[in-house]
């Protein structure tokens, strides 16, 4: 039976090993930092807290890489990982909604190091307009659409108040957006095709209090 060559991508990729792709990059990239050449999968899984039959199992959807016995080199397979991820490119975005969160955003110095730029930043909010941050000037809303048609991008952020975004992911839609990272807590929707992430910190800490109410002593 042929090999199947690697970085190749089949049909089909479950959503789970694409979530724990960036942290095998990310781990890598500090293996690498450190000057460390080779990688067995037992010492990534301890970096991760995942078993290395896990890790193989992951990295065998996209083809065969290191060898048995000698592990991974670690230069080589972060350098597929950023291709099998889409990495080795610059990846546009707009930011929609420039309060503390937005700013934070605009001002945030990791992003583009890894490859994402946000390009243009809007908001709703008229004291807001003609500000700048993070060397952007904010535009209003209601450019967004003609902005966005003339000069494209890849991804958009989407920060503004919850009774705002779904109208707002509509907008980005039909620019051709097609990926959005939403942190509105609503429950959003986008058309087939569209890839949906959200960012909600609340749903995440109240995940959290069920566990932390598991542990705690009963009342007296």
């Amino acid at each position: 039976m042929a090999r199947k060559p690697e970085g190749t991508r089949p049909a089909k990729i479950p959503h789970v090993v694409v979530l724990r792709l960036p942290l095998y990059a990310r781990a890598l990239a500090l293996l690498q930092a450190n000057g460390q050449e080779v990688v067995s999968s037992a010492e990534l899984g301890d970096m991760l807290r995942v078993t290395p039959a896990q890790i193989r199992k992951d990295l065998s959807y996209f083809g065969r890489f290191g060898k048995q016995g000698r592990g991974y080199n670690v230069t080589r397979l972060l350098e597929r990982l950023r291709l099998i991820l889409g990495l080795d490119r610059e990846w546009r975005m707009a930011l929609i909604g420039v309060g503390k969160l937005g700013r934070a955003i605009l001002e945030y110095g990791g992003f583009a190091p890894q490859g994402f730029r946000v390009v243009h930043a809007f908001d709703l909010d008229a004291g807001a307009v003609g500000q700048t941050f993070g060397g952007l000037t904010v535009r209003p809303v209601s450019e967004l659409e003609q902005v966005l048609s003339a000069d494209p991008v890849d991804i958009g952020i989407v920060a503004v108040p919850a009774f705002a975004a779904q109208k707002v992911m509509d907008s980005l839609v039909r620019c051709g957006v097609r990926a959005i990272l939403n942190y509105a807590p609503i429950p959003a929707h986008t058309p087939q095709g569209v890839e949906l992430r959200q960012i909600d910190p609340v749903l995440a800490l109240q995940s959290m209090t069920f566990h932390l109410k598991s542990l705690a002593p009963p009342a007296e």
